[in-house]
């Protein structure tokens, strides 16, 4: 049997301490799997006396990460302690520089430092494998570079964030608005320390940046992912979409156009009896199009110790089983730099607007959005609250060019009492 495959992992959070445990637990499955042992060497993480519920007895102990990368006694060094910079960028580029292979779950860094990283590696014969980093136990990664290498994608799309589709889902299921359900979904654990990278799409837009350099050879660009994330969306806004055959879901969508690459992480009406509208909770969906295979659709846990551990072992596995390709699915040299390009796809849009109680208003409103070239499909004028109407319109197909130059023009008037509310519809 082939020499043992030594693992150094730095992190021993909730995903951590899951690979702990699946290599415990799954010990004989996986050497069976890949023809050699899966062992772990030394563990490293903020705290050493922290009951983690797992015997770490047996593992030796770096305080420094760095220094746990650059063990002689490691060949694979597995990287889940997360952050874009610091000691997370400062230990994967020891261990590349070390000699070793690495697996991460860490979308921000990839995100911001990707192009740099896959020339690293792949100048030193080393592979970085990150499946964890992208829809949890989704193995997205691993479709797009593997199962779908001989297509040409043409759209990917999906939800990529479990917590905001827990808070969009449970709007709707409890009637409670967006902050209560912020606060249900703190108190359960779901928020990051910083909770505007979930609420915000940030971490979705990590997650789809990846994404879209594995299905179109481009270099990551995640500053290229337009964002906006869930805070504005009230309770009204998941009721109407329902009353219109909607629902409201975090989406992200990238595709490359003649003008160039377009990302954008949104909230989005979509279908409700379509897969992606039927989506509940804290689950994940990506959807995958190609010139030769079609449209597919991948579902599943998009995060939680088992789901997340899961895919780190998925790609421990290829390492030692020898699978070797590139970061992001071909040599990082031959990557393009693609110009970014927004959204020109004419689609229907939801708009909701608080219009003043006065004469001429709703008028106002109509005489800008034809100006600027957008026709009105329906309307519906809802009781009015303290003078104020609030009022929902949705478009015939615009482009988005055409509908911020008439949303810009309408804030300026003196007949809205806040920036208006305006979502995509979808097509999926």
């Amino acid at each position: 049997m082939s020499q043992p495959l030594r693992l150094g992992i730095a992190g021993l959070g909730t995903v951590g301490v899951g690979v702990v445990k699946i290599i415990q637990q799954q010990a004989d499955l996986l050497t069976m799997r890949t023809g050699r042992t899966v062992t772990i060497t030394a563990i490293s993480a903020r705290s050493r006396n922290k009951d983690r519920g797992v015997d770490l007895s047996a593992y030796g102990w770096e305080d420094d990460p760095v220094a746990l990368a650059k063990r002689d006694d490691v060949d694979v060094y597995v990287e889940l302690m997360g952050g874009s910079n610091g000691p997370a960028k400062a230990s994967i580029t020891a261990a590349l520089d070390a000699g070793k292979d690495v697996v991460t779950a860490n979308k921000a860094l990839l995100a911001l430092h990707g192009q740099m990283l896959a020339e690293k590696a792949e100048a030193a014969g080393r592979v970085i494998r990150y499946e964890a980093a992208v829809a949890g136990g989704i193995p997205v990664i691993k479709a797009l570079a593997e199962g779908l290498a001989g297509n040409r994608i043409t759209r990917v799309m999906g939800v990529m964030n479990g917590t905001c589709n827990y808070i969009l889902t449970r709007m709707e299921a409890t009637g409670q608005g967006y902050e209560a359900l912020f606060d249900e979904a703190n108190k359960l654990g779901y928020l990051e320390a910083d909770p505007n990278l979930d609420v915000g799409g940030i971490d979705a837009g990590h997650k789809l940046s990846l994404l879209s350099s594995l299905a179109f050879g481009t270099q990551v660009d995640f500053d290229g992912v337009e964002l906006e994330g869930i805070q504005r969306i009230a309770l009204q806004d998941i009721r109407h979409a329902a009353d219109m055959g909607y629902r409201i879901k975090l989406l992200g969508v990238a595709q490359m156009t003649g003008r160039g690459l377009e990302q954008r992480m949104s909230p989005c009406l979509v279908p409700a009896d379509s897969p992606l509208g039927q989506l509940e909770g804290g689950t994940n969906m990506v959807v995958i199009e190609g010139d030769s295979v079609g449209q597919i659709v991948l579902r599943g846990a998009g995060a939680g110790e088992g789901p997340t551990a899961s895919a780190v072992l998925g790609d421990i596995c290829d390492i030692a089983r020898g699978y070797r390709y590139p970061v992001f699915g071909q040599p990082a040299g031959t990557l393009t730099a693609a110009p970014r390009a927004q959204s020109a796809l004419p689609a229907p849009y939801y708009l909701r607007m608080s219009l003043r109680d006065k004469p001429g208003a709703l008028a106002k409103i109509a005489s800008i959005l034809g100006e600027a070239g957008v026709s009105i499909h329906r309307m519906r004028q809802y009781d009015h609250v303290d003078d104020i109407a609030p009022v929902l319109l949705v478009t015939h197909k615009t482009t988005k060019a055409d509908l911020d130059a008439a949303l810009a023009a309408i804030e300026k008037t003196d007949v809205v009492t806040e920036a208006p509310v305006a979502l995509r519809i979808e097509t999926v």
